[in-house]
C-alpha cells in the first residue's frame, strides 16, 4: 500500500467521520464507532480503496520491481539492531522480511510475549492495548502482536475494531482477519511438507508439478503462489481440481501467497462477462474459501451467479489449511506444530532428522500459534548445535508474539547463523 501513498488527492476533504477519528487517536484516546452500521461503512471503504491500490501495485510491481526482494523494501524498513535482525549488507540477498526491531523502550512488548507464552492471553492483550496509547502511537509492532493474539484465540470483532483504527492512524489499509489456528482441537503434527512454488504464468505447464503434490505420500502440502502474475482458464481449472482434492482428502494444506493470485484474477472477472470462462471465477471463490473470507466470498459468489445464471458453490469453514507470506524460495521445509507447548522432544528429534544432509535448515512457522517459555528454550539448545556443525538457520513467518519472545531469549544476533523472519502486515 505505501507505494502510492504521494498520490493521494489534496483537494478532496477528509470525510468527517474519519477526521474526528484520527484526532482521537492522535490524542491517545481509542476510538469508539457509535453504531455497528458506522463501522461496517467505514471497513467497506477501507478495504474496497485497500483492494483498488493493491491492484494497481501488484500490476506496477511486476513491470518496474522485479529484481526487488519479495518480502519488505529497504526504504521501509527501520535500523536493524543488533539482537532482531539479519546484517543490512546482507538483507536484499536474503529477502529480510519488514522489520520487526524491538526498541529498547518497549518493556510492555517484552512482557506481553512472556505472558501469552505462559498461556495468559487476556493478561497480554490488556498490555498490549494499553500500550497503543503510547507506543503504539509511533510504532507498529504492538498494533501487530494484537492482530496475531486476536486471530490465535479466535476473536474476529476486536480485530476488526483495531484493524479500523490501526487503518485511520497509520494510513494504511487494514489488514484482513484470518484465523491463525482454525482447529485448534485438534493441532496436527509437526513434518516435513511436500512444497511447490507455482509461477509467473498459471497454465497448463503447472500440471507435473502439481500431479507431484497430489502423488506424495506427506501429510502437509504447502502450495505457493505469490510468483503468479497472469492466469488462463485452463491452468486455473488445474489448480481448483488440486485444490479441491486436498481439501476434501483432510490433508492438511499451507496456502502461500493467496492473495497475490487474487489480484491478479480479479481484472480477468467482470459481472455479465462470460469470456474468461468459469474456472476464474470458481477458482477465486475457493481461494477466499481456503482464507476463510466468507464476506467475501459471498459477494463474490453473487457475482458469479449473475454472471453464469447458476447457483454457486457454498461457503464451508476451512479446515487444516493456513495461510502464509510468498516465499522467496522454492524447497522443502519444516513446519512447526500450531501449539509447541511442554515436552517437546519428539519436536526436537524430528527436526534433527530433517537436518541430516542439509546445509541450511528452514523452520516455517505460519501455522505455529504459541510457544511457551520451555519449548523455546530446548528449541534454542538444539537449534545451537546444528549452527555450531556449520548449518544456518531461518525461522520463517513468525508471528509477532513468537518473535518478540525467541528475540528476549536472545535467537538472533547479526553474527550469528540462526535468523528470525517474522511475517508482515
Amino acid at each position: 500500500m505505501g507505494l502510492f501513498s504521494f498520490l493521494k488527492k489534496k483537494s478532496e476533504a477528509p470525510d468527517a467521520d474519519l477526521l474526528a477519528l484520527d484526532t482521537r487517536l492522535r490524542a491517545g484516546e481509542p476510538s469508539r464507532l457509535d453504531s455497528e452500521a458506522e463501522r461496517e461503512r467505514q471497513r467497506a471503504i477501507a478495504r474496497a480503496t485497500a483492494a483498488k491500490i493493491d491492484e494497481i501495485e501488484l500490476a506496477m510491481a511486476s513491470d518496474i520491481f522485479d529484481d526487488e526482494p519479495a518480502w519488505g523494501s529497504a526504504a521501509r524498513r527501520p535500523a536493524a539492531t543488533a539482537s532482531a535482525l539479519v546484517p543490512a549488507a546482507e538483507a536484499a540477498a536474503d529477502e529480510l522480511p519488514d522489520a520487526a526491531a524491538v526498541p529498547a523502550t518497549a518493556p510492555a512488548v517484552e512482557e506481553s510475549a512472556i505472558l501469552y507464552a505462559n498461556g495468559q492471553a487476556a493478561a497480554a492483550e490488556s498490555l498490549l492495548r494499553d500500550s497503543l496509547h503510547d507506543f503504539g502511537q509511533h510504532e507498529r509492532l504492538p498494533w501487530w502482536m494484537l492482530f496475531d493474539l486476536y486471530q490465535a484465540t479466535g476473536q474476529e470483532a476486536a480485530f476488526e475494531s483495531i484493524a479500523i483504527d490501526y487503518a485511520s492512524h497509520f494510513e494504511t489499509s487494514p489488514p484482513a482477519y484470518k484465523p491463525l489456528l482454525p482447529d485448534l482441537e485438534a493441532p496436527r503434527a509437526a513434518g516435513v511438507a511436500a512444497s511447490e512454488s507455482l509461477g509467473p504464468m498459471l497454465d497448463t505447464a503447472i500440471a507435473p508439478r502439481l500431479e507431484r503434490l497430489l502423488a506424495s505420500s506427506a501429510p502437509l502440502v504447502r502450495i505457493d503462489l505469490g510468483a503468479v502474475r497472469s492466469a488462463d482458464a485452463e491452468g486455473c481449472a488445474r489448480l481448483l481440481q488440486v485444490l479441491q482434492a486436498l481439501r476434501k482428502e483432510g490433508r492438511e494444506l499451507v496456502l502461500a501467497g493467496a492473495d497475490s493470485l487474487m489480484a491478479t484474477l480479479r481484472p480477468m472477472l467482470a459481472v455479465g462477462e462470460r469470456a474468461s470462462g468459469e474456472a476464474p471465477w470458481l477458482l477465486l471463490l475457493e481461494l477466499l474459501l481456503l482464507s476463510n473470507r466468507e464476506k467475501d466470498f459471498e459477494e463474490s459468489a453473487m457475482d458469479y451467479c449473475v454472471t453464469f445464471e447458476v447457483s454457486p458453490p457454498s461457503f464451508e469453514t476451512p479446515r487444516h489449511v493456513s495461510t502464509a507470506a510468498p516465499a522467496p524460495e522454492a524447497g522443502d521445509r519444516f513446519l512447526l506444530p500450531a501449539l509447541a507447548v511442554g515436552d517437546c522432544a519428539a519436536l526436537l528429534d524430528a527436526i534433527d532428522a530433517y537436518a541430516e544432509g542439509r546445509e541450511l535448515l528452514v523452520l516455517d512457522c505460519s501455522r505455529l500459534a504459541r510457544m511457551d517459555y520451555a519449548c523455546a528454550t530446548a528449541l534454542q539448545a538444539r537449534l545451537r548445535v546444528h549452527t555450531e556443525q556449520g548449518r544456518g538457520v531461518e525461522l520463517r513467518e513468525l508471528n509477532h508474539l513468537a518473535a518478540a519472545l525467541l528475540r528476549l531469549l536472545g535467537y538472533a544476533h547479526d553474527d550469528s547463523a540462526l535468523r528470525l523472519y517474522p511475517h508482515r502486515y
